[in-house]
């Protein structure tokens, strides 16, 4: 057990953010996006809200590099259909907030938001993806809009899709390959929580020595190997629940539509049987003393349900 590394997605939350530690983060991100960063300080990791009805702009880490960019990265364990949505929301919400009132556009950073998701995320054959604004001409769309020569000195970019924000989404469970370049070595450490003794991509040599289970304090150990514990059985709950409650709802849907003669009664049955289990898993996980946050991300049951739950 104490010859393991510490999982990076509790590093982050704990260790990461020790200036001691920057190195293992600057080797990642310098690794996923091609360039030499230096981390210069973190910024507040959750927005505020602005009304009881605004949403939480909830988020791992949020750094500024040295460049004075804005850097999101998140880790996301729990399924959810609308992540997308949240990811664009988070950009959205991080930009208006870091600049004043009454400054000019050109105060307006650049924001790259970096999100690691340990489930099925949309469709496709990769494993890492990246998204930015391009705008290409709509007679031809070989004609990508550039910057003017002033701009791209003040800009320090050259497409006009430069100032916009970047996305990255890392699918870490579909990593299957032989590590064979630095970033393949970082995803295999985030899939996996080893890294090889080969591995040589930056920051992965400082993080094999700096994240060891056995270095932690008694009390931090404690609380890492309870963490672990609760991740794991929320996660196997959440799995066990949606396989269930689709097919207890498939079985329902049968019955029902075969009953009404008509497909409706089977997506009904599907969507009872869903909510049923997702019931069941937050009353589990509130009766675990788990946040209300926590559980409706995970369930996607509303915080006023979760709070009229009897565990």
């Amino acid at each position: 057990m104490y010859n393991e590394l510490i999982r990076f997605d509790w590093a982050m939350k704990r260790l990461l953010r020790d200036k001691s530690n920057y190195v293992v983060l600057e080797g990642f991100l310098s690794t996923l996006l091609g360039e030499d960063l230096h981390i210069s300080r973190f910024l507040e990791s959750e927005s505020n809200q602005t009304d009881k009805d605004d949403k939480f702009n909830r988020v791992d880490i949020l750094a500024e590099d040295a460049q004075g960019r804005l850097l999101i990265i998140e880790v996301q364990n729990s399924r959810e259909l609308y992540y997308f949505h949240r990811i664009l929301y988070g950009v959205s919400k991080t930009i208006s907030e870091y600049i004043n009132l009454g400054n000019d556009y050109d105060k307006v950073r650049k924001v790259y938001s970096i999100n690691i998701v340990y489930f099925d995320l949309g469709q496709g054959k990769d494993y890492v993806y990246h998204g930015k604004t391009v705008f290409r001409g709509l007679h031809d769309p070989n004609d990508i809009l550039h910057l003017s020569v002033r701009q791209q000195e003040a800009l320090m970019g050259k497409e006009a899709g430069d100032v916009f924000p970047e996305y990255y989404v890392l699918r870490v469970n579909d990593f299957d390959k032989v590590a064979k370049t630095p970033l393949d070595e970082w995803i295999q450490f985030l899939k996996t929580g080893e890294i090889e003794t080969t591995a040589t991509a930056k920051g992965l040599p400082e993080a094999r020595e700096r994240l060891r289970v056995a270095s932690l304090s008694a009390a931090d150990r404690q609380a890492y190997e309870r963490d672990m514990e609760a991740f794991r059985y929320q996660r196997s709950v959440i799995k066990t629940g949606w396989i269930e409650g689709r097919a207890e709802g498939i079985k329902e849907g049968r019955a029902e539509g075969i009953k009404e003669g008509r497909t409706e009664g089977l997506k009904e049955g599907i969507e009872q049987g869903e909510r049923k289990k997702q019931l069941e898993i937050a009353c589990n996980l509130k009766r675990l003393g788990m946040p209300v946050d926590t559980i409706a991300q995970a369930t996607h049951l509303s915080s006023e349900e979760i709070e009229r739950l009897v565990p």
